[in-house]
């Protein structure tokens, strides 16, 4: 392996890349160090030098994930018209974006949370990520939606949440399953047809 110098330092965003290529292959279980050190072509004091520990590492692949999703999100905002079609089109095409080309971010998305069962820290940032989610899309979903309760609103999120995340976890493992498009055009049209129903219960 044909190893940068020590005086070339790394960035840290070199190594959580090459940590995310690992982890897409070996899952997080079977991530360490000295991989991440060879996929990034460093030496694995070079890792060191910005992480104390593979547990510290694997905390800020988390945040890279979730923050690269408000990334995408925000730069698609820029360009989605007001209606509430292409509001709700923002946070689908960042889940497909993941999906189709960013794939191993989504598979640090999944183990991650399996993670969160027992580690605390990387539980409270997925709550906090999950939290953010569902605030935002029932930003999108309140002027639609005139006179209905919080709860009715939050339930809502939840569902379109469950909906973006139920898509990754189906079509990564077979991606001929169904038609990745019709799904979420399926799936805005449900979260549409609940909001009707919420601002007109007699439907």
């Amino acid at each position: 392996m044909d190893q940068v110098l020590c005086k070339e330092e790394p960035t840290k965003e070199v190594i959580l890349e090459a940590a995310l290529d690992v982890i897409e292959d070996r899952a997080i279980s079977g991530t360490r160090l000295r991989l991440i050190a060879e996929r990034a072509n460093l030496f694995q004091s070079n890792i060191h030098y910005y992480f104390r520990s593979k547990r510290e590492l694997l905390l800020a692949v988390q945040k890279k994930v979730l923050n690269r999703c408000i990334e995408i999100r925000s730069a698609l905002e820029q360009e989605a018209e007001d209606t509430l079609d292409a509001q709700l089109n923002v946070f689908i095409r960042q889940k497909v974006e993941f999906i189709r080309n960013l794939r191993k971010y989504d598979y640090a998305e999944i183990d991650f949370w399996v993670q969160a069962r027992s580690d605390e820290d990387i539980r409270r940032e997925f709550k906090r990520s999950f939290q953010n989610w569902r605030s935002d899309i029932k930003d999108i979903l309140r002027p639609h939606a005139p006179g209905a309760k919080e709860k009715e609103l939050d339930l809502c999120a939840a569902m379109f949440v469950s909906l973006l995340e139920g898509a990754t976890l189906q079509y990564l493992i077979d991606s001929e399953a169904f038609d990745l498009d019709n799904y979420f055009d399926a799936a805005r049209d449900a979260v549409k047809a609940r909001l009707a129903l919420i601002c007109n219960p007699s439907i």
